[in-house]
């Protein structure tokens, strides 16, 4: 009989087991997809702490609903409850298990961390003024493959990516399928953040500092970048286009924009500012920071740049002037 009357409890168990398991399954369409080999670990971890958080709300309304309906007493009864003093037992269970808890949080989290090869911001930042390169500087990732690197500028409010071995320029990132990555990250001007959502990954740029990211992207498509810090007037329009390719597409990109003349790329925020007339910004009432030209890239000029670029020629005068 004593059994019996646990049943409920063991019940309520169970049900509360197999519901945690199903909100950590459905967790992973909460995300965009998973576009790069840490992308799995960071949803893998999400889905952990959705199981772990469900077992603690549905653990805690349970026993709040059992309180409500099992403790009731009438509407006229206004005598004291039983005086209790404490519960030695009690207190050990309710504090040992939030500990054991975080810490099995912490230790998890750390072990995704260093599988991620994150690196923290003393390790990251590069000694260019001293002419030193960090020691973890390998060429070729764990297969033997080279590692593809590719040169990040931000400023304020564009981004522009350099391929070093083509000597090729561009505002788009195009990287290949199923191979390691590393982006020398740089920052003209202020703190931008190299944010992808479907990586995972979110770098914050120190300016006039040059910060290593490294990733392996894993599913070919199209995804945004864009500036998850506040860098200004026109921060939410610096973003730009991810394109991760097939090897074979990847490096017809990169023969087709070696080949291609260098022409100022279009520039959202520079077009908001000026309008079509590049010495007559925009009136906005309060001091603003005019953003920076369109730069040059390897890329075929889109259709109506003339219009939506003022100024192009002398842009192209000025940039050449700057080579």
């Amino acid at each position: 009989m004593r059994l019996l009357r646990y049943w409920p409890w063991v019940a309520y168990a169970g049900f509360v087991f197999i519901a945690s398991l199903w909100m950590g399954q459905q967790s992973y369409s909460w995300l965009p997809p998973q576009a790069t080999a840490e992308s799995q670990l960071v949803d893998d971890l999400f889905s952990f702490l959705v199981v772990l958080g469900t077992i603690v709300f549905l653990g805690v309304f349970g026993v709040l609903m059992l309180a409500i309906l099992t403790s009731q007493v009438s509407r006229f009864d206004i005598s004291d409850g039983p005086p209790i003093e404490g519960n030695v037992k009690l207190e050990v269970i309710w504090t040992v298990i939030p500990v054991l808890l975080v810490l099995w949080i912490v230790t998890t989290s750390f072990n995704v961390y260093n599988q991620m090869n994150i690196r923290g911001p003393v390790d990251v930042v590069h000694l260019h003024h001293m002419g030193m390169e960090p020691a973890y500087a390998a060429t070729l990732d764990e297969e033997g493959q080279p590692i593809e690197e590719i040169e990040v500028n931000a400023k304020q409010w564009v981004w522009t990516f350099h391929y070093p071995n083509q000597n090729v320029t561009s505002t788009e990132l195009h990287v290949p399928v199923d191979r390691r990555i590393r982006l020398a990250l740089y920052s003209e001007d202020v703190l931008h953040g190299f944010y992808v959502p479907a990586f995972r990954l979110k770098q914050d740029i120190l300016p006039k500092r040059t910060i290593d990211l490294e990733f392996t992207p894993i599913l070919e498509g199209k995804y945004r970048l864009e500036d998850s810090q506040f860098s200004g007037t026109y921060f939410a329009a610096m973003q730009a286009d991810v394109l991760v390719e097939s090897p074979t597409t990847y490096q017809n990109w990169l023969k087709q924009a070696a080949a291609a003349k260098p022409t100022p790329a279009f520039n959202q925020a520079y077009s908001e500012y000026y309008r079509g007339e590049p010495n007559k910004p925009v009136e906005v009432g309060w001091a603003s920071v005019p953003p920076a030209k369109p730069p040059l890239v390897n890329q075929p000029t889109p259709e109506g740049i003339d219009q939506e670029v003022p100024d192009k020629k002398g842009i192209e005068k000025d940039m050449g002037g700057e080579g």
